[in-house]
């Protein structure tokens, strides 16, 4: 980490504009909680704009299921501000233990085991505020559900790593948080069973709150999570079971723990990278192909196989070469590795024109 005259700590939005109309040639690197190593460590050139003081809750409307608050805030103090009213974020942010925001979570587009049924964190923002890099605050969207039409800037900003703005306030919509959660653990020997499973109960009507797998030195096990009233959920998972022809049940403090576990990556190698994969539940065989044994590099097939959290211990360049000809998307999210981008890129005409709007100047990350 580069030393504290490196850091603009921004404890206001106006410190925000201010930072992004300073003179000088160095780019800003926007950094939240820091929950994120590979994305919040400045490189050579760079400064960090920090908005970890932007962080408060703003408004909350427990009746609207709608809440406004600073980017900075952390997603832990949200949750507990509306776990007082039974209320949840169903896209299941990740890496909340580790101390990510709000901010950083939109940023980057991340979203947990949860979004297998309602979503991910796209579906849930309905409104931001953001400084562009001409140090302009930007609005889009408003704090209702229901909202005006026209040209969604809110969702432009999820995943956008902080090379179009600086995020500093966000509203959401939320859900009631189910009363209670039972886990079916069921194992597979081989992979395209346990792919074809997954793909049978995604389509199925079961209501399944998250659907996970991994592999492991026996196998691959299917992880499908329910939701719901207490008094009907032994009966829903025996059902659940059934479906995957037989499994173990999980309740209680294992079951969260388990969760918890997939949720702040406490199954990552302490010297290991974390790379998050967009994909489809066809292309996970073709990747399985390719990837050193789990013992190796521990991953975790989540979102019924759309998404793929890899553990990667060798060099980034060789995981990005493996994406390359699979011709699949994937994000360093924790490491020290570079470009933070590998595999498959997004379309450069198409952001480049966005950024130049927005950070003419490139006071800015570039694509």
């Amino acid at each position: 980490m580069n030393n504290v005259m490196d850091v603009i700590n921004a404890e206001r939005i106006e410190d925000v504009q201010a930072a992004m109309q300073e003179p000088g040639d160095a780019r800003l690197r926007i950094r939240g909680g820091g929950s994120k190593t590979a994305l919040s460590t400045p490189r050579a050139g760079e400064r960090i704009l920090d908005l970890s003081r932007l962080s408060a809750i703003l408004e909350y409307e427990p009746g609207e299921y709608t809440f406004t608050a600073l980017a900075g805030t952390p997603i832990r103090k949200v949750e507990a501000a509306l776990a007082e009213h039974g209320q949840y974020l169903p896209f299941d942010p990740p890496l909340a233990g580790a101390g990510a925001t709000l901010g950083g979570t939109v940023a980057t587009g991340l979203s947990g085991s949860g979004r297998q049924r309602y979503g991910g964190v796209r579906d849930f923002l309905i409104g931001a505020r953001f400084v562009d890099g001409q140090g302009r605050l930007v609005r889009g969207g408003g704090k209702v559900v229901k909202n005006a039409a026209g040209f969604d800037l809110p969702k432009l900003m999820v995943g956008s790593l902080g090379r179009l703005g600086a995020l500093v306030e966000l509203s959401f919509k939320v859900f009631p948080k189910p009363a209670a959660y039972a886990t079916v653990e069921t194992r597979f020997v081989s992979l395209d069973q346990a792919v074809d499973a997954m793909v049978s109960l995604s389509a199925a009507p079961l209501d399944v709150e998250a659907l996970d797998l991994t592999p492991d030195a026996e196998g691959f096990v299917i992880w499908a999570r329910l939701g719901g009233v207490a008094d009907v959920l032994d009966e829903r998972a025996e059902r659940l079971r059934a479906f995957l022809d037989g499994g173990h049940i999980l309740t209680g403090e294992e079951e969260r723990a388990h969760w918890r576990t997939a949720g702040d990556f406490a199954w990552l190698p302490a010297d290991a990278s974390l790379i998050k994969v967009a994909l489809t539940p066809a292309q996970v065989a073709a990747l399985e192909k390719r990837l050193p044994g789990p013992g190796d590099s521990p991953r975790r097939y989540s979102v019924g196989g759309a998404l793929a959290w890899l553990a990667w211990q060798a060099s980034i360049s060789d995981l990005d070469a493996i994406l390359t000809d699979l011709n699949l998307p994937g994000l360093l999210i924790l490491g020290d590795g570079q470009p933070a981008l590998i595999g498959r890129r997004p379309d450069p005409v198409y952001l480049d024109r966005i950024k130049r709007t927005l950070d003419p100047a490139g006071r800015l990350l570039k694509f």
